[in-house]
């Protein structure tokens, strides 16, 4: 190549290099100036969002929740020792009232030695009686005498345990209610975890739930529970009774027991029901839409103009529907408030609304 060729080649390679460090420059600088207009204080426009004033609002305080009909008292029958059955008194879907024998296993060995230990507590009797005259007269010891009243208390324990024994080969009715299905028959060999039946009074029924513990410290007993169940046209009510006095680690919930107060045949238990709880309204709410809540690790932020300029404030917040949430504090009446286009905006950012409502859209 020629010295000419050379020449012209590296010109124009400091020729491109020069121009890409011109093109590189003014890359920097653009992007500098986007920087600083996002920065407060940045010379930048204002940034387009959407927002929401604040007013007064009557808030219908209501709270719904599923929960499950329970019979008033319910017990699994089962025996208290292993036997075989030589007596059934179960009428399936029958009344029964308490006391009431329902069920006997064979106990004809106990009931042997209750009468061995009758026998001899008779003889142990007469034995006491005939040296308590002597030791009124000096014939006998005290020593005496004492062996045999032990003698005669021994054996009243031994009859009053037998008779304990007895007492458990025998299944009664714990409290009036209505029978289950039967799961055993005559004959049959039963341990202690054989279910025998089931036993439920249904003249009162009860009604568990479980609402979220914001709520723990607003539901009180004796509120009303308005309640609905498939296949029943007609909703019910039923009154709070109890609470759990804590709340729930796993599921956050506090559960809620409550008595149903009109008796209806279609009440059955383990039904599932619809429940609304009508609280206190609240005359003069608060409510802005749940979208311009802000969460962090410690609080709740909404961000609000301020002269035209972005100011983040901490609020405590209560109630929860599906589109809105009730500002506790932090908020005052006529706010504006940022609904849309959050994520762009940062401390003392200049705001443009372009849209502005006072009503919270469903």
């Amino acid at each position: 190549m020629s010295k000419g060729k050379w020449i012209l080649t590296i010109s124009l390679l400091v020729i491109i290099v020069a121009l890409s460090m011109i093109k590189y420059s003014n890359y920097k600088k653009t992007e500098a100036k986007l920087a600083m207009g996002n920065k407060p204080g940045g010379k930048s426009g204002p940034i387009a969002v959407t927002g929401f004033i604040t007013s007064f609002t009557k808030l219908s305080n209501q709270v719904s929740s599923n929960g499950t009909i329970l019979a008033g008292d319910e017990v699994q029958l089962q025996a208290e020792i292993a036997g075989r059955i030589v007596f059934l008194n179960i009428q399936e879907g029958s009344f029964v009232n308490k006391g009431i024998l329902l069920m006997k296993l064979n106990d004809q060995d106990l009931q042997a030695q209750l009468k061995k230990s009758i026998a001899q507590q008779k003889i142990a009797v007469s034995n006491e009686r005939r040296l308590a005259e002597l030791l009124k007269t000096n014939g006998i010891s005290q020593q005496e005498y004492d062996g045999a009243l032990n003698t005669l208390n021994n054996a009243s324990a031994d009859i009053e345990l037998i008779q304990s024994q007895i007492a458990k080969t025998e299944i009664r009715a714990p409290f009036s209610g209505k029978i289950g299905l039967r799961n055993v028959s005559v004959g049959a060999y039963v341990s202690t975890s054989t279910v025998i039946s089931s036993l439920q009074n249904l003249s009162v029924l009860k009604i568990d739930l479980s609402l979220p513990e914001k709520y723990a410290s607003i539901i009180k007993t004796n509120d009303l529970l308005q309640c609905n169940i498939d296949g029943l046209d007609k909703s019910f009510a039923a009154r709070v009774i109890a609470l759990e006095p804590q709340i729930d680690e796993s599921t956050r919930n506090i559960k809620v027991r409550a008595i149903i107060e009109e008796t209806n045949a279609k009440l059955i238990p383990g039904a599932y029901v619809k429940i609304n709880l009508m609280m206190t309204d609240i005359p003069n709410a608060i409510m802005i839409p749940a979208n311009a809540i802000i969460p962090d690790a410690k609080n709740k932020k909404v961000i609000v103009s301020s002269e035209g300029k972005a100011k983040f404030v901490i609020v405590e917040t209560g109630i929860r529907t599906e589109n809105e949430v009730e500002v506790i504090s932090g908020l005052q009446v006529n706010d504006t408030i940022v609904t849309s286009g959050i994520l762009q905006v940062k401390p003392n950012t200049v705001l443009r609304f372009t849209k502005l409502s006072s009503k919270i859209i469903n």
